[in-house]
């Protein structure tokens, strides 16, 4: 159907790979293309370039900016910052500023969002599993893990953070796709032209050398590609993916993906099933997929408000 190859695909299903190494190889493309796992996400990082040793110097770029990220904002891992806050036991944490500013950012969104895109709803998980199988756990477990969920609740004075006792954060929701950014910034600077792939986060730095744009491949909803798999071009900017489409429960008999809305402690119902967006970072993009899925119903209508070129698909 296309003359060109498709590079990669928008919305990669995150997963844990045995080996974490990166695996660095040139195509019949023009590119080198390296495959490595972060942040719990198959990655793949493409360099438009015919010299393996800059291929390389993008890989290792990339690859540390992503590690200090995780490394800084994990909930799983002991000495993040993320850890730190969760650990204060409701006293004040002086935050640096790049940590200040995505926690500004989740600031925002909360109250954009009226409340439901929540950084402190990350408890709620412990009532779910999302792998497909039936689930309904007790109200009494949701309505006691509801009592730590609230970023009302929470005092924020940037830099300084105070969390009450037994809540937490999650920068999940945000970590991935600014390690994105991140990345294609640092690679920009280098003069390396690269599209950054992270579990299906995809920045592009620029267009390829030939003039070409980078063809990524999106699930669409539109009636012209017959609800299937197509492609966009991307000469710079950045799309972002928020679905269900590993990740999900089947509540009362009805399919509904791992996003809860923390206002009920449930997932949410009449979502569409995924959702593309396009914008100028990888950040933006991100936030705008996630509000339009705790958008439910309306995801559309408010991705047409915004503005941005955007796919939908909803259940069938």
């Amino acid at each position: 159907m296309m003359e060109r190859p498709v590079a990669c695909w928008s919305g990669l299903v995150a997963g844990p790979r045995r080996n974490a190494e990166a695996m660095i190889e040139g195509t019949s493309f023009g590119y080198w293309k390296a495959s490595f796992q972060a942040m719990g996400s198959p990655c793949e990082l493409l360099v438009d370039t015919t010299d393996a040793a800059v291929a390389r110097e993008a890989h290792r770029l990339t690859a540390k900016e992503v590690a200090r990220i995780e490394q800084k904002l994990s909930r799983y891992l002991d000495d993040s910052i993320v850890a730190r806050v969760n650990g204060s036991a409701g006293q004040p944490v002086v935050l640096d500023a790049e940590t200040s500013a995505l926690i500004g950012l989740a600031d925002q969104l909360f109250h954009r969002s009226e409340g439901r895109f929540d950084i402190s709803s990350g408890v709620l998980r412990k009532a779910w599993t999302f792998d497909g199988r039936v689930c309904s756990p007790p109200r009494e477990l949701i309505a006691m893990l509801l009592g730590q969920v609230g970023w009302s609740k929470v005092t924020w004075e940037p830099p300084s953070l105070t969390l009450p006792a037994g809540m937490e954060i999650d920068l999940g929701g945000l970590g991935k796709e600014y390690a994105a950014d991140r990345a294609a910034r640092l690679l920009r600077q280098q003069g390396i032209t690269a599209l950054v792939n992270l579990g299906g986060d995809v920045v592009a730095t620029g267009p390829r050398h030939s003039g070409e744009a980078w063809l990524v491949g999106v699930e669409s909803g539109r009636p012209d590609d017959e609800d299937g798999p197509g492609a966009t071009e991307l000469r710079a900017g950045a799309l972002a993916t928020s679905g269900d489409t590993e990740r999900y429960v089947i509540v009362d008999g009805e399919r509904r993906g791992h996003i809860l809305d923390p206002r009920t402690g449930w997932p949410l119902r009449g979502a569409p099933r995924l959702v593309t967006v396009y914008a100028e970072t990888c950040t933006t993009a991100g936030a705008l997929a996630q509000l339009a899925m705790l958008a439910e119903a309306d995801a559309e209508r408010f991705l047409e408000k915004e503005g941005v070129e955007h796919w939908c698909i909803w259940s069938s």
